[in-house]
């Protein structure tokens, strides 16, 4: 498969792991990790378990989104068509999101204590649904990344799979970080958790430039045909 795309989805999974509504998620999941920091193998198989959580979502919603719009004679003949000329709008309009030219509200249960709560005492256990149940908890941001980032680039690849696996494991990395500095007895864990959140606002909006860059391309060149 194509480096770029493996890169691109694992970046994608980053940048939505260190926004905001994600960043919550995964804040309290390490609140749910940390709660065996003695046990520092269990905190690193928690972290691990629950990356594998978020990742199985994302692969069970690529491979059910790109089998409906592949298998399905009409959708299919359409994407054949205009996917390209999609694509490159889809692009402008997250990159827009991303540089907050638009905004969007979207209404979805948010990641709470009592959440938390009815996995503490589960152990490894808990993790895997933590990671499931934190993964639907899409905003505005994250859905935008997902569903018109990652899904245009897996679609184009016919990867339902392996792209939305590594999404995931990059929307879990914070966590999958944090564990295993614990595992290995490191005590900067904080600081370095603070300098990864202070990032977001750079790589989110370099990224959202990059997206309108390659749209207008993709539009000049599929829509316009000037290129």
């Amino acid at each position: 498969m194509d480096l770029f795309l493996i890169a691109s989805s694992i970046w994608l999974g980053i940048l939505t792991s260190v926004s905001p509504c994600p960043l919550a998620t995964n804040i309290a999941a390490i609140s749910f990790v940390s709660q065996n920091i003695t046990q520092k193998r269990i905190v690193f198989l928690s972290g691990v378990f629950y990356a594998l959580g978020r990742s199985l979502t994302y692969i069970t919603l690529g491979i059910l989104i790109l089998k409906t719009l592949i298998d399905v004679p009409i959708i299919s003949d359409f994407l054949q068509r205009y996917v390209n000329k999609i694509l490159g709008i889809v692009l402008i309009l997250v990159g827009m999101i991303l540089l907050d030219l638009i905004r969007m509200t979207l209404s979805l249960p948010s990641a709470s204590e009592n959440v938390i709560n009815k996995f503490t005492g589960k152990g490894l256990i808990g993790a895997l649904p933590l990671g499931i149940l934190f993964a639907l908890a899409f905003c505005p941001v994250s859905a935008a990344l997902f569903f018109g980032g990652l899904i245009p680039i897996a679609l184009k690849a016919q990867s339902g799979i392996v792209l939305p696996m590594i999404y995931g494991i990059g929307t879990g990395l914070p966590v999958l970080i944090f564990s295993f500095l614990v595992a290995i007895g490191a005590n900067y864990v904080n600081k370095l958790y603070q300098k990864i959140t202070r990032i977001e606002f750079y790589t989110k909006k370099v990224t959202g430039i990059i997206f309108i860059l390659v749209g207008i391309y993709y539009a000049l060149a599929y829509i316009f045909e000037v290129i």
